[in-house]
């Protein structure tokens, strides 16, 4: 095997690193934005309840919509949270595999190409994952702004 061929050999998992990164990047930042969402409405519930203790969720339907509204962001978050744990084992699978093609090639050790195929494929499998956990996440956030547009 030439050096090219080993450079090409191990272009496939760094491809998939590198769309993971930016998977992650991106996923990072709605997971930010999504927490922030938390904080502010989390704030706005407790400065609620602190003008009018005793008050009760269905005596203040801004209130209702708040909590509502929070109980939907934790699960939304939860969603981002799995998605970028899933993006970033999947990279580490993809590394795992571009050092597994390393070592098969230079240290010749052929029992090594089971391990290389099944570390690439965890990896691919934890992308889908990811990738589904978007999608419901995109489904979560359209629910809750339809319940903040309703209350409004």
């Amino acid at each position: 095997m030439t050096s090219a061929d080993i450079i090409q050999t191990m272009l496939a998992p760094g491809l998939m690193i590198s769309a993971c990164g930016l998977l992650l990047l991106g996923m990072s930042n709605k997971y930010s934005v999504v927490l922030n969402r938390i904080r502010v409405l989390d704030e706005e519930k407790r400065i609620h309840l602190h003008d009018a203790p005793g008050r009760q969720e269905d005596d203040d339907p801004r209130l209702s919509c708040v909590l509502e509204q929070l109980s939907e962001l934790r699960t939304r978050a939860q969603f981002e949270r799995d998605a970028i744990v899933c993006y970033s084992a999947s990279v580490a699978f993809f590394v795992l595999t571009s050092i597994f093609i390393g070592l098969s090639v230079l240290g010749g050790i052929e029992a090594l190409g089971l391990l290389t195929i099944a570390s690439f494929l965890v990896g691919m499998l934890l992308v889908l994952a990811g990738v589904l956990f978007v999608g419901w996440e995109a489904v979560k956030g359209y629910r809750i702004i339809c319940l903040d547009m309703q209350n409004n």
